[in-house]
């Protein structure tokens, strides 16, 4: 059984079998790298209880790993369709492998949607999930977001620092838009927990075409649920263009669960804005000028929410408000 190489942080057969055994559910059958994470490690392991998910922190400390995996439980408890992470032997949610915290989850059976294959019901089943999460966790605490106005500030200038041909010419253009989009947000909209990072990548549907799980909390963090509505709406609505149809079919299951306010409906253009804008600069500085990796690595394209930014700058306040029907 040959250790395989993980995203960013290898693991070997004696590494595995402690986590199983740490948790009460080895012995160890069978492990391998998961290629597809972003910023975090990934492992399917094979132990008594089945196939189960490991994950790798790699940039969150272990206190931030607890708040997350306590968080989870509590939220998979709340009824969002999440795995509940396992308890260690000990009582503990979070071990430490290879100098990194980690935490292990039940592997969920099911697939993911391409964009081609995305249909109303499903989108209006996103909706309704993202607003009970937005429910159940009203009362979390949560972490202020990694992509903040500041923090994408600071790396834009890191973009124009170095002095990289493909993409330093760039900066003044998305600074001057990142700056008309954040004076554009309405600072008193309703906010709290948000997933911030519901991509279709991060959801699993069963064979009768329902949710089985959200996925990859790591971007969770206090913020508008305006925001967050608008972060789905781009991910799952958007093929060659914004497919206004999905987008009132996706805020028509949101509004079953919670309604938008009227100053939430009007800010829906400012705040899909900014979050285009983020996945544009995160995607430049976290997979185009990204060399690092150890193992495979998915590879995202800035340009394509470079292209969502200007579709909404297109359509401007009026025609994202159509998805409303107001």
């Amino acid at each position: 059984m040959p250790p395989r190489m993980a995203v960013l942080t290898a693991i070997d057969e004696g590494d595995a079998q402690a986590v199983l055994v740490a948790y009460g559910l080895g012995p160890l059958r069978s492990f391998e790298g998961v290629a597809g994470g972003s910023v975090n490690s990934n492992f399917a392991l094979e132990g008594a209880r089945g196939r189960l998910f490991l994950r790798l922190y790699e940039e969150q400390d272990l206190a931030g790993a607890e708040h997350e995996t306590a968080m989870l439980e509590r939220l998979a408890a709340g009824g969002v369709p999440t795995p509940a992470p396992f308890r260690r032997v000990d009582g503990g949610l979070v071990s430490v492998v290879r100098g990194r915290p980690a935490a292990l989850f039940p592997w969920r059976a099911g697939s993911m949607r391409c964009q081609a294959g995305v249909t109303a019901d499903d989108v209006r089943q996103v909706g309704q999930a993202l607003a009970h999460l937005h429910r159940v966790g009203a009362g979390e605490s949560a972490p202020t977001s990694r992509f903040r106005f500041e923090e994408l500030s600071r790396r834009l200038e890191r973009i124009a620092a170095s002095g990289d041909v493909r993409f330093a010419p760039l900066v003044p253009s998305l600074r001057a838009s990142l700056e008309a989009a954040q004076q554009a947000r309405d600072p008193k909209l309703p906010a709290g927990l948000i997933h911030s990072d519901l991509f279709r990548d991060n959801v699993l549907w069963d064979a009768g075409g329902n949710i089985a799980a959200l996925l990859d909390f790591e971007s969770a963090c206090r913020g508008t649920y305006a925001y967050d509505l608008m972060v789905t709406v781009l991910s799952w609505c958007f093929g060659d263009d914004l497919d206004l149809g999905l987008g009132a079919a996706l805020c028509e299951g949101y509004e079953r669960i919670r309604p938008l306010s009227d100053p939430e409906a009007r800010a829906l253009s400012s705040e899909g804005s900014f979050a285009a804008l983020r996945f544009t600069i995160t995607r430049i500085t976290d997979y185009a000028m990204r060399s690092d990796a150890v193992g495979p690595r998915v590879v995202k394209d800035w340009r394509r929410f470079m292209k969502r930014f200007d579709e909404l700058q297109r359509l401007g306040q009026g025609g994202l408000r159509s998805m409303l029907g107001r």
